[in-house]
């Protein structure tokens, strides 16, 4: 396995927010995400606005609807300067089968969403679906893999298993990552950095805990240095 990243969460409502946002950010940070709030206030052009320090963008939409429609999302999406892109596992196979189809030949990965990290299972039972969360994520984990779907969002307490069920190139890209003491706001299954990579996180999703602190650069910093510290522990 690569060592794990660390991905911006830039969740901002407008283009000059967003330009606050990437000011606070130290050079060394190669991935931004990009959320639906963002993209549908100012649309596709904001992908081309994100700064001179080149940067990969997770642009972060959640796409689930019919597998037409999702696959000429992909289409046009697939001509943007993105990385990664997400879509609904719940969507189901004939969904994804046909982003991945739309994809293909492109820089563009696919991330499928399996349960929200603000869901637990008082959630997953008011929608009739009696897993508990982490069964349901393994299950549309393995979903996904079976679909060619390149890997899954996933809350960093259900990493292990989905590590162990798909394999070491499969991408699992954790948000909910806050680091000790912070405060969990709006998210329900968190972890610390140093669990998401135990665990098996490709990528690390962290927003307010970097871009509200006092030192943003110090922040990102000391965060990479407790990946780095616990990647030599994983050996």
């Amino acid at each position: 396995m690569k060592k794990p990243e660390i991905i911006i969460a830039l969740d901002v409502p407008n283009r000059v927010l967003l330009h606050q946002a990437l000011g606070k950010l130290p050079r060394e940070c190669a991935w931004i995400k990009i959320g639906l709030e963002l993209f549908c206030a100012e649309g596709p052009a904001i992908l081309d606005a994100v700064g001179d320090v080149p940067r990969k963008i997770f642009l972060d939409l959640k796409l689930h609807d019919i597998p037409r429609t999702v696959e000429r999302a992909v289409e046009a999406i697939r001509n943007y300067p993105v990385s990664l892109l997400t879509l609904h596992a719940s969507g189901g196979e004939a969904m994804l089968k046909a982003a991945v189809s739309a994809a293909a030949g492109s820089n563009l990965h696919l991330l499928a969403v399996t349960v929200l990290t603000s869901l637990d299972a008082t959630d997953l039972h008011r929608q009739s679906i009696a897993n508990t969360p982490g069964q349901q994520v393994e299950n549309l984990a393995a979903l996904a893999l079976a679909c060619g779907v390149h890997g899954v969002v996933a809350s960093p307490r259900e990493a292990d298993a989905i590590r162990r069920q798909c394999g070491d190139d499969f991408l699992i890209v954790t948000p909910g990552i806050r680091p000790a003491q912070a405060d969990v706001q709006d998210q329900k299954r968190v972890a610390t950095p140093r669990d998401a990579v135990l665990a098996g996180a490709s990528h690390l999703v962290i927003g307010r805990p970097i871009l509200e602190a006092p030192d943003p650069g110090a922040a990102y910093l000391a965060i990479q240095q407790e990946i780095d510290a616990a990647v030599a522990d994983r050996r």
